[in-house]
């Protein structure tokens, strides 16, 4: 039986917004371009409202909580500022989620959230932003800084020393296994996420019961108040340190949106109220945990101890609330935190790119051939992140990995948010209904303001001694802008140059394949001469 079945996509279908307005579109799900829609999910329907939960708590309570503390105060310079961030952090994450709340419900039938959302917001210039956030999705996609996180937590407990040797073979091997998980069964690999994600919820609470006992004096800890006594004493008000605090503080609550990316997969009869119903639950519960696992660090470890900590911050409140046991026992609840982030939702992002055409080799990428999971997907993103893991500098890895990773995603992010307006638009042009989840413009503003301003104040050189890396401060502000000016130096020479003087156009074909799944394929087709077409 013939695997694939090609088609080329009728113009109107990526070409022709008007003509799609003329025709007098009354479907809900308005697309202009991109990947064919699966009407009936391939990976099945397995994601119900506890797991989508777990897949955002698991997703948010990775490394974050216990890695961004210390680093935080050491920019901000005081106990009040930190804690203060961690009030003001999750004001813009339940932004964003109103957002990707009334963008999914565009496209009810997509998983990949932002790649679906930013496809059909800037269908023009053909591929540019589809091809740039692809580009950068992929290249991104690592999760270097939970498996960094996890080997140095790891070694900690077992008192091993935390040399760049011993820390990336550590990581390297949970690499390895988190992507046998999720590469051998979705359904599998969920019940391992709601499995772990409660250990980690209880974990989280543990801490949280730990910290109130340091605060009634039922601990070994002396003075657990002599921290908040003047709490804005020696704050740095510089923009680069405001912004690098806040991109820390903003990564810990990354994954409140993870559910969106397997929207597709979702059980019931209003996928798009599941999942947001599982954002509001899931960043509401992190958002308490984290503010008082913050105040018991600050209760229990003395503030220089916390600014000079790295990613090691708990090893020290163990330390201080439990004795030298305790550092050596607690610390595998972290690391057991960092294992449990297994990052399902990622794959789909980079699933949904293939079905776009805007991968070689789109049908490897969009099958779920054997095992019912998209392994292209899954075996991409342990590479990259096995890639990084050997490539960075062991001392400044995690930061730097943070900020490199973020950076370009705030651009997109910019671009999510006005592409909010410029889909309501359309919608309305086409005589469709608002969504019943629409956000107001004042947040859609507000989260818009925020990206701007994380993008422009990390260019201000911070105080001596409160850089989060030991080289120049903006590399991975020029590091995030030279992967985009890339990204754009591509589109120019494969869309426009070699085109217009090879003599022929790239179009769109749909490629079937035989378990289901569909995907857009790009092809050349000649002007002057016979068809002669070759992937892309």
């Amino acid at each position: 039986m013939q695997e694939d079945v090609l088609q080329e996509a009728e113009p109107d279908e990526s070409t022709s917004l008007l003509a799609d307005i003329r025709s007098g579109t009354t479907i809900d799900e308005f697309q202009v371009v991109g990947a064919p829609v699966e009407r009936t999910s391939v990976l099945g329907r397995e994601v119900t409202l506890l797991s989508a939960i777990m897949l955002n708590i698991g997703q948010i309570t990775g490394s974050g909580i216990f890695a961004v503390p210390g680093v935080i105060l050491n920019s901000v310079g005081s106990i009040g500022l930190l804690l203060l961030y961690w009030i003001l952090t999750p004001i813009f994450a339940f932004a964003g989620l109103s957002l990707y709340s009334e963008l999914a419900s565009m496209f009810p039938n997509r998983s990949g959230a932002e790649v679906v959302y930013l496809e059909q917001a800037y269908p023009r210039p053909r591929f540019l932003v589809s091809t740039a956030f692809a580009v950068t999705a992929i290249l991104t996609s690592f999760s270097a800084s939970n498996s960094i996180v996890f080997a140095q937590y790891t070694l900690s407990a077992f008192d091993i020393p935390i040399t760049p040797q011993s820390q990336t073979v550590t990581a390297l091997a949970m690499v390895l296994v988190t992507i046998g998980f999720v590469a051998f069964s979705t359904k599998w690999s969920l019940r391992v996420v709601n499995f772990l994600t409660a250990f980690k919820v209880l974990s989280l609470v543990f801490i949280v019961a730990s910290g109130m006992a340091v605060l009634l004096g039922l601990t070994r800890v002396e003075n657990p108040y002599s921290n908040f006594r003047n709490p804005f004493e020696g704050t740095s008000w510089n923009p680069n340190a405001l912004a690098t605090a806040f991109i820390k503080s903003n990564h810990a609550f990354v994954g409140y949106n993870n559910a969106f990316n397997v929207l597709g997969e979702v059980r019931g009869k209003n996928p798009v109220k599941t999942v947001r119903k599982a954002g509001v639950i899931s960043l509401f519960l992190v958002t308490v945990l984290f503010l008082f696992i913050n105040i018991a660090y600050v209760a229990a470890v003395p503030r220089e101890e916390i600014r000079n900590s790295g990613q090691l911050v708990a090893v020290l409140f163990f330390q201080r609330v439990f004795g030298t046991t305790g550092a050596r026992i607690f610390p595998l609840l972290v690391a057991a935190s960092c294992f449990g982030n297994i990052t399902i939702g990622h794959t789909r992002v980079i699933r949904e790119v293939a079905r776009q055409g805007l991968l070689p080799y789109p049908g490897f990428f969009t099958s779920i051939k054997p095992f019912g999971t998209p392994l292209g997907p899954i075996a991409l993103k342990g590479c990259l992140t096995i890639l990084v893991i050997v490539a960075v500098p062991a001392k400044d890895a995690f930061n730097f990995v943070l900020d490199l990773a973020s950076y370009p995603a705030l651009v997109f992010n910019c671009a999510m948010a006005v592409g909010v307006w410029v889909l309501r638009r359309r919608r309305a042009l086409a005589k469709i209904q608002p969504s019943v989840f629409q956000a107001k413009n004042t947040v859609v503003a507000l989260y818009l303001t925020s990206c701007v301003l994380l993008l422009l104040l990390p260019w201000v050189p911070p105080e001596p001694g409160h850089a989060d890396v030991s080289f120049w401060y903006a590399t991975y502000c020029v590091a995030g802008l030279g992967l985009l000016g890339c990204c754009g130096l591509y589109y120019w020479l494969w869309i426009i140059v070699l085109p217009k003087y090879s003599g022929y156009e790239v179009v769109e074909e749909v490629q079937h394949h035989a378990d289901g799944a569909r995907n857009t394929r790009l092809v050349r087709r000649y002007k002057t001469a016979p068809a002669v077409e070759g992937e892309q």
